[in-house]
């Protein structure tokens, strides 16, 4: 079991197969308070050319999104306080690529009013996308 709900259901890695990341909610179940955010399965690192190459090389490694409970400070500090088992982790939507990943953290952050309202400990959205790289969701 991973600690993360999706769709009613411990969440199943075998299904980040194929998926960049995935926007989440985490939610206090004593406060209700919740955090929306974005996490990807994989991160990307460059390295330099090996010896006789000019490209530099690619290395895919396993992102910390098992044990993730979010970048934002605050809820950091109360994970750290009251311990990871008064928070719960739900995935809202898997997603194929970071700008699909982007727009749907953005669009349920509007959507909830997470500046405006007490019930989330968001403090910032932050989003910058292009239409091309959407395409694939219309």
């Amino acid at each position: 079991m991973t600690g993360w709900l999706y769709e009613g259901k411990p969440f199943d890695p075998d299904l980040s197969s194929g998926q960049y990341g995935f926007v989440y909610c985490i939610r206090d179940r004593e406060s209700g308070k919740r955090y929306i955010g974005k996490k990807c399965f994989r991160n990307t690192k460059s390295l330099p050319p090996l010896k006789g190459m000019k490209r530099k090389r690619k290395q895919v490694t396993e992102s910390n999104w098992l044990d993730y409970f979010s970048s934002n400070e605050t809820l950091k500090a109360l994970i750290r306080k009251h311990g990871e088992t008064r928070f719960e982790r739900e995935i809202l939507r898997l997603c194929k690529t970071a700008s699909e990943a982007s727009y749907f953290e953005a669009k349920w952050q509007f959507e909830y009013d997470v500046l405006l309202s007490e019930g989330y400990h968001n403090d910032f959205i932050m989003v910058r996308l292009n239409r091309s790289h959407l395409k694939h969701l219309k």
